[in-house]
């Protein structure tokens, strides 16, 4: 864990809290008469922090971009391949407690798993030292992704759409690839098909949401 802590610019005064962030529900549910607490509930508070920084950030940043276009750039800082992405460089998936059935499964490897404890991490530091140090992880090692903020944005699906239609007869379907994580923090996997090949995928908070990504990467794979 001081290795963790190294990598992570910040030391904890209350070692539990970093216990507890990286405490699975599997390795919780396994060892029920260690009374451990799980981190789902961290992970709920670290969103909130999560989009309430990264609102700050782009309304900064980026002062003449519409309201819509923000809500495009704050999903794709904020998606779970963006946080796996980070959670990987922490090397979290070799700290995470899990039980012995997510284990043997590639549980520490897991996107959902992983994107989940970088949440409950924010938390833990929010929790210990306060919002500044909370903030200054989130912008070191989330808000740094590589983002062209002058593309052109908007609504993906109907850009999807009209670039479809200029070929006659062409067919788009959105279908739901999966669901997972608790009723308040819910996370959508959606795929888009043209013509009933899948041409991109999105996971997002909100069905919405997945659905909008998954039309922008199918918009970048036509354009590129």
């Amino acid at each position: 864990m001081q290795d963790l802590q190294d990598r992570l610019g910040y030391h904890f005064k209350d070692r539990e809290l970093l216990d507890h962030a990286l405490t699975h529900s599997s390795f919780a549910n396994e060892n029920k008469k260690l009374g451990l607490g799980d981190n789902e509930r961290l992970e709920f508070l670290g969103d909130s922090i999560l989009g309430q920084v990264t609102a700050e950030y782009l309304y900064n940043k980026t002062p003449a971009i519409p309201e819509g276009n923000m809500s495009k750039f704050r999903s794709e800082l904020v998606c779970e391949t963006a946080l796996y992405e980070v959670a990987k460089k922490l090397d979290l998936g070799s700290c995470i407690r899990l039980g012995k059935g997510e284990e043997s499964t590639g549980g520490r490897d897991r996107p959902s798993i992983l994107s989940d404890a970088v949440e409950a991490l924010i938390a833990a530091i929010y929790l210990d030292g306060g919002y500044t140090p909370a903030k200054a992880f989130i912008s070191e090692f989330v808000l740094t992704s590589e983002i062209d903020y002058t593309a052109p944005t908007g609504d993906w699906k109907t850009l999807l759409q009209e670039h479809v239609q200029k070929t006659p007869g062409k067919t788009i379907e959105y279908r739901l690839v999966s669901e997972s994580g608790p009723d308040h923090n819910k996370r959508f996997t959606f795929c888009v098909l043209i013509d009933g090949t899948v041409f991109g995928e999105g996971t997002g908070r909100t069905k919405k949401e997945a659905e909008q990504l998954a039309a922008c990467n199918a918009m970048e794979r036509l354009q590129s």
